[in-house]
């Protein structure tokens, strides 16, 4: 009887130590993965009035361990056929904006408004009438190769595309939840004031 009850104390023991270092390993030590939802709004067009060529998302970013990651940096590639470009400035922020560094992503995620610009290196890019595919990639503190965090797919038809050559504009793509797909509309610059 004695020996039933030492042979159960140990298996308790020992069922008790493999859940507690479970939980350690799943609340303290576990790095977990950062991921990105879908993107709700992706804009295309310039950074301000007459300004450089821009991307911006708005999209939430979560890590899927309770420990948490930093970003160190973000950029994302535009791809329209075989030309691709990268976009290599990050700036993010809600109301304030700055340059992009070092943001903390914990399990309950942060949600940010993100623009990606071109270097001032002198590199152009024209948004030209095509299917798009836009990929965002982070690059995190203690890994050395950047992960794609995710791919979004859009088509900027013929008449959209001359909107944006011809007045400056930018344009919207709203995601649809319901169609499972992004739907563009313009975003006109304002009319610059005129002098008298």
């Amino acid at each position: 009887m004695a020996e039933t009850f030492s042979l159960i104390s140990i298996i308790v023991s020992v069922l008790a130590f493999a859940i507690s270092a479970t939980t350690l390993w799943l609340t303290l030590l576990r790095k977990g993965a950062v991921r990105m939802t879908q993107p709700t709004l992706v804009f295309f067009g310039p950074d301000g009035i007459g300004g450089p060529p821009k991307v911006f998302i708005r999209t939430l970013l979560y890590c899927t361990a309770q420990r948490g990651r930093i970003v160190d940096n973000m950029f994302l590639k535009v791809n329209r056929g075989e030309s691709v470009q990268t976009f290599s400035i990050w700036i993010c922020g809600e109301e304030s904006l700055g340059r992009g560094s070092g943001v903390y992503v914990g399990e309950s995620g942060v949600t940010y408004n993100h623009h990606f610009v071109l270097p001032k290196d002198g590199t152009s890019y024209d948004f030209l009438p095509g299917d798009y595919k836009v990929e965002i990639f982070a690059s995190l503190v203690g890994i050395s190769k950047p992960i794609s965090l995710s791919q979004v797919r859009l088509v900027l038809n013929e008449s959209l595309a001359t909107i944006m050559k011809e007045k400056g504009a930018g344009i919207f793509f709203d995601w649809g939840p319901d169609s499972g797909k992004y739907h563009a509309h313009v975003d006109e610059p304002p009319k610059r004031l005129m002098m008298s």
